[in-house]
């Protein structure tokens, strides 16, 4: 059997189709182009399932179920976003249009859900009931599990751990708030510090790393810098690490899950970033003292999480 899942995301749609040991067999990949019109992404969305669904060899009927992890504030009863900001949607039946298009039903979640769901049934969390899954990307996005079902409280809007304050009347966050999570340990914050610190040191390694061109800082380039022995990027790491750490105490006070997996980008540093996060968290963590502690673990699917979650939300509705 096989199934489809879906991970609209704000700059790119991505689709593949999962076999039952949950690999990837197929993919189709088409540009989101955010902000349009709902009907012209679920337009393209439709062409990114069925490219996938022709990678595989396969047709539509040879699906047994398909499913949409989405941003947003998602309601998986109606299929409908209610609102996501950065696709700039308001109570968008996605479900229904897609089902227009293609003929047959769709599951939805939020897309933080859905990857935390793929890293629950087939990667990070694989034999837990109790797993949280962090997204550090253009945002952060969280996704909890508990007692195997995800949890969203009871309008489907909870689950938005980026937006807990760690330092009030702080950094403004894209939400309206200030001093969200997300404002301070999303890539794009680490980005954002990265550059401060390089516009308050011209000495600084990462000048001549980057071409003398705020515009190629990346996520990596304050590691990067570390690993040479620049003390800027030791700063500017040390600094992120402990804004992390702060926001994953927090979640770990809240839900003690049984295993706690960071995902996006940034994990692409494994242990140089988990391991100075797990000593902190060993020393910040109410639960210090109780002799079983949540594990910490980079993500182990990468972009694909969000697809095989999204692939295999029929099985939570």
């Amino acid at each position: 059997m096989y199934w489809l899942g879906i991970d609209l995301g704000g700059t790119n749609i991505a689709a593949g189709v999962v076999n039952e040991a949950y690999e990837i067999v197929g993919r189709g990949r088409v540009k989101t182009r955010a902000p349009r019109p709902a009907n012209e992404i679920a337009d393209d969305m439709a062409q990114a399932a069925r490219l996938a669904i022709a990678d595989a060899g396969l047709k539509i009927g040879d699906i047994a179920a398909m499913g949409i992890g989405s941003p947003g504030a998602i309601n998986p009863e109606t299929g409908v976003i209610a609102t996501a900001n950065n696709l700039q949607f308001d109570n968008v039946p996605l479900c229904a249009m897609m089902k227009e298009r293609m003929g047959v039903d769709f599951y939805l979640e939020n897309d933080a859900s859905a990857a935390a769901y793929g890293e629950f049934i087939a990667g990070a969390g694989r034999g837990t009931q109790d797993f949280v899954a962090i997204t550090l990307g253009t945002g952060v996005g969280g996704g909890i599990l508990i007692d195997g079902k995800l949890y969203s409280g009871f309008n489907y809007a909870g689950g938005e751990l980026g937006h807990m304050v760690i330092c009030y009347e702080g950094e403004p966050c894209t939400c309206g708030r200030k001093g969200c999570w997300e404002a301070y340990s999303s890539a794009t914050a680490l980005i954002r510090q990265t550059k401060a610190a390089m516009q308050a040191d011209k000495t600084t390694a990462m000048w001549e790393m980057t071409e003398h061109n705020l515009d190629n800082v990346s996520g990596r380039t304050a590691f990067d810098a570390m690993r040479r022995g620049d003390a800027v990027g030791q700063a500017v790491v040390d600094q992120y690490i402990r804004y992390l750490a702060c926001g994953l105490s927090n979640v770990i006070n809240i839900f003690q899950p049984e295993i706690l997996c960071i995902g996006g980008g940034i994990s692409r540093e494994g242990e140089t970033l988990i391991a100075p996060v797990r000593a902190l968290l060993e020393a910040e963590r109410y639960s210090r003292n109780v002799d079983n502690q949540t594990q910490i673990k980079a993500a182990e699917l990468g972009n694909d999480a969000g697809i095989i979650g999204a692939a295999f939300l029929c099985n939570l509705h």
